[in-house]
């Protein structure tokens, strides 16, 4: 038989568990506790004296839909030349509270890849269509609170690009359908921003594969919705890879690959870390593929020379794709001072830049989304917002940015 390696205590030796009890504490002797450390005894008077004061539970608040009353203080008035129009992307904060009996809408609803193994494609789609019936009822809500202009989520239709897992929209396009002429009735413009992973200047096959299938999926989407040439994608040039410039010739043989559908719909956008207006406008010129100017961006890593200086150049690929020029503007958190820290969004943006063209569509990338819209026109005098849906901003904002970290890859 095989020894423990472990020595056991002698029988003679081994230690009784004690059975006797704690005994009533006394007023004055030492207490004396077992291991469940039972509470001292009090004399009979003290503990009738101890019930009487001991405190009641608190019984917990229900919650109520109960309207909420919101303070909205004034705003610093502010002149612009601009009269476009101004957009936000993929949540609406109202909406997505829901409250007061009303169900919370967002077009976002996603799962994790194993929860789609074991329930199957089929739960996936039933989250996609609910997705596509929320999108409905925010372009109908932008419609009664004068918004014309809105980033569809990517996420709308889960995994729905996978390699292994992807499938079909078919089951989706009369929802899809409905939502897209509901916009096209209300003059709405539709876009959409695919995934910093969407990479075609990749030296990655892989990469560039999973990129074209996602340029595809969301140029889908597009087309389902019955958008037009303004309902266009945007994507990032990617990173440097060590290569900027046999980066940049990747990517344009990659593009010259896509399909047409595709290549109509396509832009670039001038990044923070790798790639500015000035490196990307030559690829957006040769291609024929506009250039999304992002302000914020150009704060962070700028070109020798203005973005109004090169506004010419870029709005004129825009003409000859015959699409409405769109520009996205964002501003640092209070308080940014490292790399990480101004990438991150503020909750709103305090201006709208000089030498924005009179007539285009800018897209606030802020935390408020439609919030940031709406402070916007009251700056500046754009537009009356609908007052019962506006929310105050929030006394302080945090530079928290989730783990985010700057590559800069120049």
């Amino acid at each position: 038989m095989k020894a423990d390696s472990a020595v056991s205590p002698s029988p003679g030796k081994r230690k009784r568990r004690s059975t006797v009890k704690d005994e009533p504490d006394t007023p004055g002797s030492p207490l004396r506790r077992s291991t469940r450390a039972r509470k001292p005894v009090l004399p009979t008077a003290e503990v009738s004296s101890a019930e009487e004061t001991q405190t009641p539970k608190k019984r917990r608040k229900r919650k109520t839909d109960e309207p909420v009353t919101y303070i909205i203080p004034d705003v610093e008035r502010r002149e612009t030349a601009f009269r476009g129009r101004l957009g936000y992307a993929c949540l609406n904060t109202v909406l997505r509270a829901g409250g007061q009996g009303v169900e919370p809408v967002f077009c976002s609803r996603t799962c994790r890849l194993e929860t789609l193994r074991q329930k199957g494609v089929e739960f996936v789609k039933e989250l996609a269509l609910k997705n596509v019936e929320d999108l409905e009822k925010m372009i109908q809500w932008n419609e009664e609170n004068k918004i014309q202009f809105m980033r569809v989520s990517s996420d709308m239709f889960p995994f729905a690009s996978h390699a292994q897992h992807g499938y079909s929209l078919d089951f989706a396009d009369s929802a899809l359908q409905r939502a897209g002429e509901l916009a096209n009735q209300y003059g709405q413009r539709l876009t959409m921003h695919p995934g910093q992973f969407t990479q075609l200047g990749s030296p990655k096959p892989g990469v560039v594969e999973a990129s074209v299938r996602e340029l595809e999926y969301q140029c889908e989407v597009l087309d389902r919705l019955r958008q037009g040439r303004d309902g266009v994608m945007i994507i990032h040039m990617g990173g440097v890879y060590g290569d900027k410039e046999g980066t940049i010739e990747r990517f344009k043989s990659n593009y010259r690959k896509l399909g047409e559908r595709v290549r109509q719909r396509l832009v670039l956008e001038n990044d923070e870390l790798c790639y500015n207006l000035e490196e990307l406008l030559p690829v957006s010129e040769e291609l024929g593929c506009p250039l999304v100017l992002d302000w914020h961006h150009d704060w962070i890593y700028p070109s020798s020379q203005t973005p109004v200086e090169l506004l010419p150049r870029i709005n004129a690929v825009w003409q000859q794709k015959s699409i409405k020029p769109k520009q996205h503007l964002s501003d640092p958190r209070p308080g940014a001072v490292t790399a990480i820290e101004k990438r991150a969004h503020a909750d709103r943006c305090e201006r709208i830049p000089e030498g924005v063209p009179i007539d285009m569509d800018l897209m606030i990338e802020a935390k408020d989304k439609e919030q940031a819209v709406f402070y916007l026109w009251r700056v500046y005098g754009l537009e009356e917002p609908v007052w019962e849906n506006l929310r105050p901003a929030a006394e302080e904002q945090e530079l928290a940015t989730k783990g985010r970290k700057a590559r800069v890859r120049r």
